[in-house]
């Protein structure tokens, strides 16, 4: 008797040794070449931060966490491998991420979309591209032509919004291929299609290696668009304190990127391949995404377009419930123990601030739509001036000593987004003061109500070292 009571004892004791030395996998699809997610992946993997964060009293006090990272070029596979059970966290973008709850709902489970990383109201992120020395310098000029995209992205939702606000049938005014971005690089080097549609940060990475003109930006659709955390419903559930630890990393890591944006440029581009220049277009100051982990009305409302777009191209045969797919109780409680109030973020809708003096005169920057940026080889931190002439003539004086430039910077006058200058249009007026344009059309514009001479940068600066 007293033997089968040690016996029983003994099984007790290890039952209960068993459960205290849990192990939870905590298992995360990342897309680290998708720039604007780094602060939900790589970023928190390459810093160490959700181990900073992770509960390791109470009921996680003997807790073995088994953390895996795993990376993804796009968000369908990485889907793929949440509904099948082989991932627990995942970013994504608005279009994909709506898919992901879809495929969820197929499968008899759910996801939760709990917090955006980075996004613009406005739509900037998205671009078009065309070949460098193609004619076209508008989206209306392409009608006829081959478009290629990656299907059911963020940027197949703001192609077909293109095409709708031209009022063309997408299956008979132009011809719309599959397109992943590492073929399309080369369809476009080779001239094999017109134009291709990407999602962060490919548009502005093929213009600065210089095979492609940016001839659409996304926030010429007015249509917002993000990337953005999802969990696994069941996951949640089960372990609320790790999804607040996962947001809190994530919190902590937009911080970083918002105080040393050129560090953390310099990071990414290490660990991708994707050059810090354009890095910085996305994590530096007035950039071309603000980075919000807040859900603002206008995501929710992207997140409810791209379900309605998913069953237009017979993607999805059901709804999406956004009032409960949408979770922002997790983000709440990450920015209550960071010490930060989410309703005032869920206001603020400013792009990152820039505060600087013109690195030649030492005066203040104020007109920030006007603003330029040099980034020179060998430097830490971007040079900014108070205007596209400053900078002209600062650039003049770099290269006289000799110095490399890694990346001039401008600011859109009319939309305020951030632009390569090389790639710019630019109107001189007769004082001889620079305003700076995306398109080639918009420039034109605002010469015909202003008065100006429109040219590109190349042209803009002959015109300017000859007037000096």
């Amino acid at each position: 008797m007293r033997a089968r009571t040690t016996i029983a004892g003994l099984l007790l004791a290890v039952s209960a040794l068993s459960a205290q030395a849990q192990t939870i996998r905590i298992a995360i699809g990342t897309q680290d070449t998708t720039i604007n997610c780094a602060a939900g992946g790589l970023m928190i993997r390459e810093l160490g931060l959700l181990d900073k964060y992770l509960p390791r009293d109470g009921a996680y006090k003997d807790v073995t966490y088994d953390i895996q990272w795993k990376n993804f070029t796009s968000g369908a596979p990485l889907t793929n491998e949440m509904v099948a059970g082989k991932l627990d966290f995942g970013a994504m973008a608005d279009f994909p991420g709506s898919l992901n709850g879809v495929a969820h709902e197929a499968a008899g489970s759910h996801s939760l979309f709990i917090s955006v990383l980075s996004g613009s109201t406005e739509g900037s992120g998205n671009g078009i591209v065309v070949p460098k020395d193609s004619r076209v310098q508008s989206f209306a000029e392409l009608k006829g032509q081959t478009i290629s995209v990656p299907f059911a992205s963020t940027a197949h939702g703001m192609l077909l919004r293109a095409v709708a606000a031209q009022g063309w049938d997408p299956d008979k005014d132009l011809t719309i291929i599959a397109q992943p971005p590492e073929v399309a690089g080369s369809a476009l080097q080779a001239n094999k299609i017109a134009a291709h549609a990407d999602f962060v940060p490919f548009a502005e990475l093929f213009e600065s290696r210089g095979f492609a003109r940016k001839i659409y930006d996304g926030s010429q659709s007015r249509a917002p668009t993000f990337h953005g955390a999802l969990v696994e419903s069941d996951f949640a559930k089960k372990y609320p304190q790790i999804v607040v630890a996962y947001l809190r990393a994530s919190l902590e890591a937009n911080q970083l990127l918002a105080a040393e944006p050129e560090k953390y440029s310099e990071l990414i581009e290490k660990v991708t391949g994707i050059d810090a220049s354009v890095n910085y277009l996305f994590h530096g100051p007035l950039g071309l995404q603000t980075r919000d982990l807040s859900w603002k009305p206008e995501y929710r409302q992207a997140v409810a377009t791209a379900i309605d777009t998913l069953k237009l191209l017979k993607k999805a045969d059901r709804g999406l419930n956004t009032d409960t797919f949408i979770n922002d109780q997790y983000i709440r409680e990450a920015f209550k123990a960071q010490g930060m109030d989410y309703d005032q973020q869920l206001h603020h809708y400013a792009q990152q601030p820039l505060k600087a003096t013109d690195a030649s005169t030492g005066a203040a920057i104020t007109d920030f739509k006007n603003v330029a940026q040099i980034w020179v080889k060998g430097e830490p931190t971007v040079r900014s001036y108070a205007s596209p002439q400053s900078a002209l003539a600062a650039l003049a004086n770099l290269e006289a000593e000799g110095k490399g430039i890694r990346a001039l910077y401008t600011q859109a006058s009319d939309s305020g987004i951030k632009l390569l200058a090389n790639q710019a249009w630019f109107v001189r007026d007769g004082k001889g003061q620079l305003r700076a344009f995306l398109l080639k059309e918009q420039a034109e514009r605002h010469a015909a109500s202003h008065g100006g001479q429109v040219n590109d940068f190349s042209a803009t600066r002959r015109a300017f070292v000859a007037a000096r």
